[in-house]
């Protein structure tokens, strides 16, 4: 069994599970989409959460009618999101053991705002 982002499966096995032309995958690497890993001979080789990743590119642009830039934004926010989300657990473990010590330091107390986002949707 293979690890989730072990790269093992060639673009032509990718492009035929997905049902998809080989070149497809092409641009999806050439926007920047989609990074799969490489072998000493140049050959791409994608791991499953490449496979889930092109996935979901493909459920954008084909049923949600989504651009590949817009899909590049989309993606992007989910990233940020799984890293915030991956930030917030191990803040909480952190806690939970400084709770379970007795006391929390007064350096850790205090938790402040890192980053200010905005969104901006444009209308017609």
């Amino acid at each position: 069994m293979h690890g989730y982002d072990e790269p093992v499966y060639l673009i032509s096995v990718v492009a035929k599970a997905l049902d998809i032309h080989p070149q497809t995958l092409r641009q999806y690497e050439r926007e920047g989409l989609v990074c799969p890993s490489r072998t000493d001979g140049k050959m791409r080789l994608y791991s499953q959460k490449d496979i889930d990743r092109i996935n979901m590119i493909l459920r954008l642009t084909r049923d949600l009618r989504v651009n590949l830039a817009g899909v590049d934004i989309i993606l992007q926010f989910k990233d940020q999101i799984d890293a915030f989300e991956t930030e917030i657990e191990d803040l909480k473990m952190q806690v939970s053991r400084l709770s379970k010590q007795g006391t929390i330091p007064p350096e850790k107390t205090l938790v402040t705002r890192k980053n200010i986002y905005e969104v901006i949707i444009f209308g017609e």
